[in-house]
């Protein structure tokens, strides 16, 4: 911030960015196709691709199809896709020059990394909501209150996701660069997820089986799917089987989650780079 210059209000700061991002999402139409089309593609892909030879135990007695059981990783996958579609826009902002205005004005870098999260947060989950469309070909009945608490998760997700997005995304100067990066981090977070396959029990006496189990127990996103599926389903994987947390504890761990991330990104955020200086 320089001089005496007034200090302009956060709230409006934040919203002002939020704005421009959804202003600037949606008037990329290849944007919004290329973020929900690709999931969509690979969700009926492999849904129906393997749907006869991959099933997974609720119960003893039932088990899920695999088109249902890949639904709610590919909802997740949406996420992904659009946190890294828009915190691209950080990159870009850099090298229009339009970044190094909103550093040298009189606001908090925190209301600028507010911002362009709380924009990048709201694509992601009204892309989720549309996603759910696809729920009327499956067996799903829910409640209005479900629905809230699905789409108030998938926000919190969208939130968590952006921020590591944003974090990387203002560490490069270069968008080939971002995408590298980011494929090397996010699809690995989100095949560890139980996405496409569960997570195995420990104890199995198999060390790759128990340290696969414990990388996916700790990767914030295997509880984002477990959650997701969840209150999809209002069923639970076979304990015998698999390992799934439990409503709470994936709660909780989003939660921290979101909030260690928006920390690190308030952090790299107060950084000089020599972008900056473009």
């Amino acid at each position: 911030m320089s001089g005496n210059a007034p200090q302009v209000s956060s709230v409006r700061v934040t919203q002002s960015l939020a704005w421009r991002e959804l202003i600037r999402f949606f008037r990329q139409r290849n944007r919004v196709i290329g973020a929900i089309g690709t999931p969509l593609f690979m969700w009926l892909l492999f849904g129906f691709g393997l749907d006869r030879s991959f099933s997974v135990a609720t119960t003893i007695e039932t088990n899920t199809s695999f088109l249902e059981y890949y639904f709610p990783g590919s909802l997740v996958l949406i996420l992904m896709f659009t946190a890294i579609y828009t915190t691209i826009s950080v990159i870009e902002d850099r090298q229009a020059g339009f970044l190094q205005g909103v550093l040298i004005a009189p606001v908090h870098r925190h209301s600028m990394v507010a911002g362009k999260v709380l924009g990048g947060s709201i694509i992601a989950m009204i892309q989720g909501v549309l996603f759910l469309a696809a729920t009327l070909f499956l067996e799903i009945n829910w409640s209005f209150g479900q629905f809230i608490t699905l789409v108030a998760v998938l926000f919190i997700a969208s939130m968590m996701m952006t921020c590591v997005g944003f974090s990387f995304a203002w560490k490069m100067e270069s968008t080939q660069g971002f995408h590298a990066v980011m494929n090397l981090v996010l699809m690995p977070m989100w095949l560890l997820s139980g996405a496409f396959f569960p997570v195995p029990v420990f104890g199995t006496g198999q060390l790759s089986q128990d340290v696969l189990h414990w990388v996916m127990k700790v990767n914030p996103l295997t509880h984002v799917v477990s959650l997701v599926r969840n209150l999809l389903y209002e069923t639970r994987l076979s304990e015998e089987d698999f390992w799934e947390p439990s409503g709470w504890t994936s709660i909780l761990v989003i939660l921290v989650a979101t909030v260690v991330f928006f920390a690190w990104a308030l952090k790299v955020c107060k950084r000089r780079t020599a972008g900056d200086f473009k």
